[in-house]
Formats: C-alpha cells, structure tokens, sequence
C-alpha cells in the first residue's frame, strides 16, 4: 500500500480546493483498483466535513493544531512544529508515509523537507525539478527556485537529480545541459565554467554542454541544470509568455468572422495547445536530493492541479525516484 499525505491547508486556494483535489484523486484511485492511500494533514475544523465522506475508505484524517501562512519565514515554519506541513514532513521522515505533497510556501517547505526529513547521502542541497513542455516533449529545467545561490560542485548533483526524474517520465538516455548565455565552452562566468568541466568530467557522453534559454523549449536536451534564481526567472518568464500566447489567440478569434472560424476549425489543436501549456497539467515538482518524495505544487493550485500534484508524487514512488537516485550516487564513491 502506498500512502501519500497532503496539507491541506498549504497553498492560496486552501483547504477548500486542497480537499476537492484530493476527492478527485481518490476518485481515480477507486476506479484504478490501485492501493493508494492518502493521508490528510489539516486542522479538525477544516476536516469536520470529510469524517464520513463515500471515499473515506481511500484517506484517513490526520489532525494538525495549526498551519502556515503563505508568507511565512522558512525559519518560523521550523518552530511552529504543529502545523500541517511541519506534521507531514515528521510523518515522511518516520516512514508512515511514503510521499508528502504541499501547496504551502516553497521556502518553509524547503526547511522542513531538507531539516526534518532530510537529505539523500552526497547530496548537499536539495532542488526543485520542473518539466518544462518542449518539442521534444519536455525538458526537466533543475534547480527552478530552491537555491539562489550556488557552488559550481552542485551542479552536478543536480543533474544526477534531473537525469532520474527524466527516466520516471519516460526518457531513456537523458542528455544534460548547463544553461548558460552562449553554447561554447569558454562562455559564462567563472561559476559557469568551473560546472562545464565538473559535468564534463562526471557525465562524460550524457553532457551535451551548454544550452541557452530557448533550448529548454526546443528540447535540444532532455535535462537544464542551473541555479535557483536564473532558473527561477527562466520559469516564470515561460509561464508569463504561454499566458500571452493563450490571450492573443483568444482577442485575435473575437476581431472576425474569419477569426471565430479559424478558432472552430483549429479548436482541436487550441485545446491541446492550451493543455500542453497549462501548468495545471503537471501539478507539482519535487524537491529533489530529500530522503523521502517531497512534492511541491504551485501556491495557486486549484482542484485539479492538486489531484495532478498528487499523481506527480505517485510517480514518484511507482518509479522508485529516490531509490534509483541513492544507487547513482553510491557510484560516485
């Protein structure tokens, strides 16, 4: 039996939406005959009205005294040891729980999946991998926020990270790049080039070498390391310019009769476009190098980012992420 838990008070949307994604996932569970169950972290308040739901026989309510604001400091969310997020890491780090899924603030998480539940042996900072729709597919783009600032030796374990989430999601042979401002080996600061020949000389024919930031949509690799702040940027930057795309196409459809045919013809291809480009699809993404399936979904989560959410931490757990993770590393030695 695989059981995930999940705040349900994390996130801008909770807990009402917390909770109707987490219905949706039970629903899918049920129709699957998979053994899942979830855990549900809230305050009994929030929870009162679940205590007899028709899928109750797929989570079970685990009561919290408190929870996290979403502006929260990341040291505040270590003392207040209480609340539903603090609840769910010590449930992961105590292996009652085989997955731990939050919508709450990415720095308080961060805290506790790296303090309480902990790090992976070899690896000294944990990294939020982010699959990224490409031409190829997708692109995981690693680290997308966690760590600003970094040393050029992370790097390379944050590739070890991203080349087995890629697995998870289906590719074989993941290739690696550094992203950087130009694809030569001599561009980039002298961080960047201290990780090209840390890379270089770990992953051999995996690394691809540099990529810059149009390669992450292209797929011209199937894993981006960079640190949490560029990549951050990089993120949100892809995310403001698909809500572009969506809104044009959307004004352009309204300004003729040409325009509203075209959009009848193209309705196919406009809701796969809009699918591929929804952040929803994905749900969440995990902090990778932590000893245990952390996933991180979007603060702005609704419904059905959060059953997705829920179904990234499955994945997780199905495909042995951390496991296959600890046997990469234990070559490193």
């Amino acid at each position: 039996m695989i059981r995930i838990a999940l705040d349900v008070m994390g996130g801008d949307k909770a807990p009402e939406e917390t909770k109707a994604g987490a219905l949706l996932f039970a629903e899918e569970i049920k129709k699957s005959k998979k053994h899942v169950h979830l855990v549900l972290i809230g305050t009994e308040n929030d929870l009162k009205d679940l205590e007899n739901h028709p899928l109750k026989s797929y989570f079970s309510i685990e009561i919290a005294r408190d929870y996290l604001p979403m502006d929260i400091k990341p040291t505040d969310a270590l003392r207040r040891k209480e609340s539903s997020m603090y609840v769910g890491a010590q449930l992961l780090r105590d292996k009652k729980v085989d997955a731990f899924v939050s919508a709450g603030n990415t720095g308080a998480l961060l805290a506790c999946a790296t303090l309480v539940v902990g790090r992976i042996p070899g690896i000294d900072r944990p990294a939020l991998a982010v699959p990224i729709p490409s031409l190829n597919g997708f692109t995981v783009l690693i680290d997308g926020g966690a760590n600003a600032e970094i040393r050029p030796d992370y790097l390379p374990q944050f590739a070890a990270m991203g080349i087995e989430y890629a697995k998870i999601l289906g590719k074989r042979f993941p290739k690696v790049g550094l992203l950087n401002v130009g694809t030569e080996e001599n561009k980039g600061t002298v961080m960047q080039k201290m990780a090209y020949a840390l890379l270089k000389q770990r992953f051999d024919n995996t690394f691809y070498g540099n990529v810059e930031g149009n390669d992450i949509a292209l797929g011209t690799v199937d894993v981006v390391v960079t640190d949490g702040f560029t990549g951050n940027v990089a993120l949100k930057t892809m995310e403001g310019v698909a809500k572009l795309i969506s809104h044009i196409l959307k004004q352009e459809a309204k300004k003729s009769i040409d325009g509203v045919l075209g959009a009848l013809l193209f309705s196919r291809v406009l809701k796969k476009l809009k699918k591929n480009l929804d952040p929803r699809t994905y749900g969440g993404t995990f902090f990778l190098g932590v000893d245990g399936i952390v996933v991180k979904a979007h603060g702005n989560s609704d419904r059905i980012a959060i059953k997705n959410a829920l179904n990234v931490a499955l994945k997780g757990v199905e495909g042995g992420l951390n496991e296959n993770l600890k046997k990469e590393l234990e070559g490193w030695k």
